[in-house]
């Protein structure tokens, strides 16, 4: 299913897979992983990667979906060695311009002190491995939190959508990422990154009926 929101088109290609297409026929993808891809569409100008889990960096999935002169932007912690390809890298915190595309990233972590920790007690993405994105297409920002806990920097961020995980366990869960939206107060709402595997599986329509009681629209792309 895909979503069209002030001329972009938003596909859910599975998991936290994206395609987005803007009114100009750019194409972008943000973690294509080749396990939910249907064949190799090779239609990607840009390609974004927030870090290096296999479901989110998978140099298949990058080739698969990127274009004959893709740009390809990477989270600088991610070794790319493997990657047939020119890779910008992409800061932990701060603001670039990727292929003419104004890019903030923000850090993305799960909370040392919170619920998504292993049975160790360490965060499955601790500071410093994962980044969140905020994309500007076509006058519309676009918020991709990534693999992450609702972090206190998050209320400084401004987005017209927001692309939350709310499968919880590794990440936010439905509840968090409701709190998240109303901190935020996008237009349009995009849930991803659940019911892929057992441990992230929740009730994607009970997130999606809460925010819209609020007033907060959401769609299930």
């Amino acid at each position: 299913m895909s979503v069209i929101h002030e001329g972009i088109t938003f596909e859910r290609l599975g998991h936290a897979s994206k395609r987005l297409e803007t009114d100009d026929g750019r194409v972008i993808y943000v973690d294509p992983w080749s396990d939910v891809l249907e064949g190799e569409p090779g239609d990607g100008d840009v390609v974004f990667v927030t870090h290096d889990d296999f479901d989110h960096y998978d140099p298949d999935g990058i080739e698969a979906v990127a274009g004959p002169d893709a740009t390809i932007a990477v989270y600088e912690a991610v070794d790319t060695d493997d990657l047939p390809f020119d890779v910008v890298d992409l800061p932990l915190e701060g603001e670039t311009t990727v292929d003419g595309i104004d890019v903030q990233t923000v850090p993305a972590y799960n909370d040392p002190e919170g619920d998504h920790v292993d049975d160790d007690g360490n965060p499955f993405h601790a500071e410093g491995e994962v980044i969140g994105l905020v994309l500007e297409l076509s006058g519309t920002t676009v918020f991709f939190p990534s693999d992450t806990d609702v972090l206190e920097h998050h209320d400084a961020v401004s987005a017209d959508v927001l692309v939350p995980p709310i499968g919880g366990h590794y990440t936010m869960d439905r509840h968090e990422a409701a709190a998240l939206a109303r901190s935020i107060e996008p237009e349009l709402v995009l849930p991803e990154h659940y019911d892929t595997f057992e441990a992230i599986e929740t009730d994607a329509e009970a997130f999606a009926a809460e925010l819209e009681a609020d007033g907060i629209r959401v769609e299930l792309f």
